[in-house]
């Protein structure tokens, strides 16, 4: 990958930028230009940008793309390629590849420790200790997450690998996709509102594409009601914010626990006072062992593509 011109939309994982150096590769770094100036520095660099490599915080949009006209390849440091905008690349010939698979247990593990996190109030409880009060009394009665109604709205790589966990905790699991699985002992539910009427923990963790934008609507809030949980580990916009937040403060929606907003890292203040939500600021697959296995994908892929051998987690 010797002088390939690589553009790094947003700051990554080190060891990823070390070994893109460490193999030759000519780094551009586009958060190095003040904001108001990204397209200029694009253009000044456009003859050399052949591949980009960006995130869930700054993707590659079609301003990004029509920018540079010597672009091969797009590969995303993460599973969902929602910041990518795919219409251009397919229009432009544009290669696109992302990292599945390699970050499947860490996202499950965090819905889970949500889940928990939320019904046990562990943040409140943590919080109740430092402060001296377990001295003046002991902590109020909370909520098990064991035996609980588990619903999955999105049941592919990571909803199965978050089913097959909530099971060890005696949980029966439902779901909701674009089609039935041949999972029979999970029930299948024909709508993310069915869904929510038939569980008390309920997991979004589907792909963002237009057709699941705001899925997780007031009806589909009231039907979880004031005894139910949403986690989301998909992305901010599935979820109606604003419905969200009138839900939590008026005690519609019994709990939340959020890795994903919809303007991060600008998060609604409303949430701050609210013990039953617990917030984490999308490190959904942010471990060590994680991101270095993302990173060796991305730089496979854009191996790959220089030597001119098959992709090996292409999008497109």
């Amino acid at each position: 990958m010797e002088l390939l011109g690589v553009l790094l939309t947003y700051p990554l994982f080190p060891y990823l930028e070390q070994e893109l150096l460490r193999r030759g590769c000519h780094l551009l770094r586009l958060y190095d230009s003040p904001e108001n100036n990204h397209l200029a520095f694009l253009r000044a660099n456009a003859a050399s940008i052949r591949a980009v490599v960006c995130d869930t915080h700054v993707g590659a949009d079609a301003a990004t793309i029509d920018a540079l006209p010597c672009l091969e390849i797009v590969s995303t440091f993460s599973v969902g390629v929602d910041k990518v905008d795919l219409v251009k690349c397919k229009e432009r010939g544009v290669k696109v590849t992302n990292t599945p698979d390699v970050l499947t247990d860490d996202v499950a593990d965090l819905a889970i420790g949500l889940a928990i996190a939320v019904l046990r109030k562990l943040p409140a409880a943590d919080r109740f200790v430092r402060s001296g009060a377990w001295k003046r009394g002991g902590y109020p009665l909370t909520t098990k997450f064991s035996g609980k109604r588990v619903g999955i709205l999105g049941l592919g790589r990571i909803g199965l690998a978050i089913a097959q966990r909530a099971e060890a905790f005696n949980c029966p699991i439902s779901y909701h996709s674009r089609s039935k699985k041949h999972h029979p002992n999970y029930k299948y539910y024909p709508s993310a509102l069915d869904l929510a009427s038939n569980c008390d923990v309920l997991v979004v963790s589907c792909a963002l594409t237009d057709e699941t934008r705001l899925i997780i609507n007031r009806a589909v809030i009231d039907a979880l009601g004031p005894q139910g949980i949403l986690i989301n580990i998909g992305r901010g916009p599935h979820v109606d914010e604003t419905e969200l937040v009138s839900a939590l403060v008026e005690g519609r929606l019994g709990g939340a626990g959020l890795d994903v907003f919809v303007n991060e890292p600008d998060i609604p203040e409303e949430l701050f006072q609210l013990d039953n939500v617990v917030m984490t600021p999308h490190v959904g697959s942010d471990t060590v062992e994680t991101s270095k296995s993302m990173a060796n994908l991305v730089i496979a892929n854009l191996e790959a593509h220089v030597m001119g051998w098959p992709l090996l987690t292409p999008v497109m």
